[in-house]
């Protein structure tokens, strides 16, 4: 099974990247994933279900112990031949 998630830490600030979204941008690039997207108002991630769920688990307690309020976050079922 392949998995995407679209995610978004809290607080926003427009002109410099608070702490907690560069640890989000730093797990997602860590991890075993086949494709990254970090941008100002929404990341996205996609790979093998394992990958993304072990890179959600690190995104969530890592950057809420950074400084993140609220982490928002959609997680999608790509279907074959969809990606």
């Amino acid at each position: 099974m392949r998995l995407r998630v679209e995610f978004t830490t809290e607080p926003f600030d427009l002109d410099e990247a608070p702490a907690h979204a560069l640890v989000a941008r730093e797990v997602v690039e860590a991890a075993e994933l086949d494709a990254v997207d970090v941008g100002p108002f929404g990341n996205t991630a996609e790979g093998r279900a394992d990958a993304v769920l072990t890179a959600v688990d690190a995104l969530l307690r890592k950057t809420l112990e950074a400084g993140a309020t609220r982490v928002s976050l959609q997680v999608n079922v790509i279907e074959e031949g969809e990606a």
